[in-house]
């Protein structure tokens, strides 16, 4: 008996830990997010003008989601999604300014939002924000150092981060100047000072006894496309098509923007395993919304949606569908890849559930958690019933719905809804709706009922935000 009794002490030891040891430590989350980078613009997704080795590697090393969705085709309502676990058409926030032209005033999220750093920081988590904030100026009470966060470092709003070297940057509360750039002098890149952050971060948690979650929001590869010289100059000698003849100087700038962004990653994964952090830490990397095309950056030379129709501010597939790699040692199978449609409103069930903490009753209830997926439990795995997305652009309202493969798209509210079998077809090249008429039917239906009026984000130009339903808008 003596024996058989120290085979299951030994087999208890190893399943929970020495006898009187505390639990295991709980899970570190880092979530990054790229800013207008497109699903092709990745190399693990087919970029070939330039490389993208460490995201790559990511990848490999973790689990891809080939169907994940940002929380818009924009970045501030994106951002909303990806916090509050809110879709766009219950979010606060649906454009990046009221009334969805560039003059409006900058919509704040609600007291009545909680983010999810709110919640991980009640429940003992360290957190940090570095990069872009973009919901809530520095004088309302969303200002980012007032919505859960112990650190904050960046931009707050989204117009100031399209300078890649500012004059200044904050620090929680507090404007940090950055005197080497004054007088349009570009010395410092802001890139550069968030992964010096963000490593300064990893590195204050080493000995911590709390878990932390950090969410490193990059403002690479957004316009203004621009990066130091050094690396333009490097892009070109590491891949020679990009200064070749009629090519733009643009093009090099780009290219050397995203493989910054490359590098950086890898650093901060290496710096996870050299501070003993990676096996206890998720980390995931997305974008927000899909290629942008400004300052003459040319997202067909690059295939920047790769077989996907649409660019940012589309709701074709282009403009939402990002590309989206989790790596967790030794929790997530390295080589694996889900095709389960998620969206960024299913980050706060999933970081939750992944701290082990209980679905609050107040969490949005159009989000899911993926976790069951990232750690091989698909058998728990709950399903969308459907996912949506509006906006207006220039006036015109753009909705899009997906329920299992099939996807509804709408320009406009008395346009005709284009119907798309995204397993036949990712590319939203054939418009099944006229052969289609009672699956049309359900997704508008869907559409109804998704959309909730919001004043400040008028689906209408002058309206309240009512989506018509009349049966004149159908096909």
């Amino acid at each position: 008996m003596g024996r058989r009794w120290s085979l299951f002490l030994l087999l208890l030891a190893g399943t929970v830990g020495p006898l009187g040891a505390s639990a295991p430590a709980r899970p570190n989350l880092v979530f990054i997010l790229a800013d207008d980078l497109g699903y092709g613009e990745v190399s693990y997704h087919g970029q070939t003008r330039y490389t993208t080795p460490n995201l790559d590697r990511l990848a490999r090393e973790g689990m891809v989601f080939t169907d994940a969705y940002a929380g818009s085709t924009i970045c501030a309502p994106s951002r909303n999604c990806l916090l509050t676990g809110q879709h766009t058409g219950h979010a606060t926030i649906r454009n990046n300014f009221a009334g969805g032209g560039n003059d409006g005033g900058r919509v704040a999220l609600k007291p009545t939002d909680t983010t999810l750093a709110e919640r991980l920081h009640a429940a003992g988590y360290t957190t940090g924000m570095i990069g872009k904030w973009g919901l809530g100026e520095d004088d309302t009470p969303s200002a980012p150092w007032r919505r859960g966060w112990d650190f904050f470092h960046g931009f707050v709003n989204q117009t100031h981060a399209h300078n890649q070297f500012p004059e200044f940057l904050y620090r929680n509360a507090g404007m940090e100047p950055l005197v080497e750039n004054y007088g349009h002098k570009e010395r410092v890149y802001a890139h550069d000072l968030f992964t010096q952050e963000a490593l300064a971060f990893l590195d204050r948690q080493r000995d911590a006894t709390q878990p932390f979650f950090l969410y490193l929001a990059y403002t690479l590869p957004h316009a203004d496309v621009k990066a130091p010289t050094e690396a333009v100059e490097e892009a070109k000698r590491k891949f020679p098509g990009l200064a070749a003849p009629g090519v733009p100087e643009v093009a090099a700038a780009f290219a050397a923007m995203v493989m910054r962004l490359d590098a950086d990653v890898g650093q901060l994964v290496t710096h996870l395993r050299d501070l003993g952090l990676e096996d206890n830490t998720l980390v995931i990397f997305t974008s927000d919304n899909g290629p942008h095309e400004e300052d003459g950056k040319d997202p067909a030379w690059f295939r920047s949606s790769g077989q996907l129709r649409g660019i940012k501010r589309d709701v074709y597939e282009g403009g939402i569908r990002e590309p989206f790699f989790a790596r967790w040692p030794g929790r997530i199978a390295p080589g694996t890849t889900s095709a389960l449609p998620i969206a960024f409103w299913d980050f706060p069930a999933t970081a939750l559930e992944i701290a082990g903490l209980p679905r609050p009753a107040d969490l949005p209830a159009e989000g899911i958690s993926y976790a069951p997926t990232l750690l091989g439990r698909g058998a728990a795995q709950a399903q969308h019933d459907y996912l949506y997305w509006e906006i207006s652009i220039k006036g015109q309202a753009r909705q899009a719905v997906r329920t299992g493969q099939w996807k509804g798209v709408r320009y406009g509210l008395e346009s005709k809804l284009q119907l798309y079998d995204l397993t036949a077809d990712p590319g939203e090249t054939h418009d099944l709706a006229a052969a289609q008429p009672e699956r049309v039917a359900q997704l508008t239906q869907l559409i109804a009922t998704a959309h909730v009026d919001s004043p400040d984000f008028p689906l209408t130009p002058g309206g309240t935000g009512k989506t018509k339903n009349k049966k004149k808008t159908q096909p």
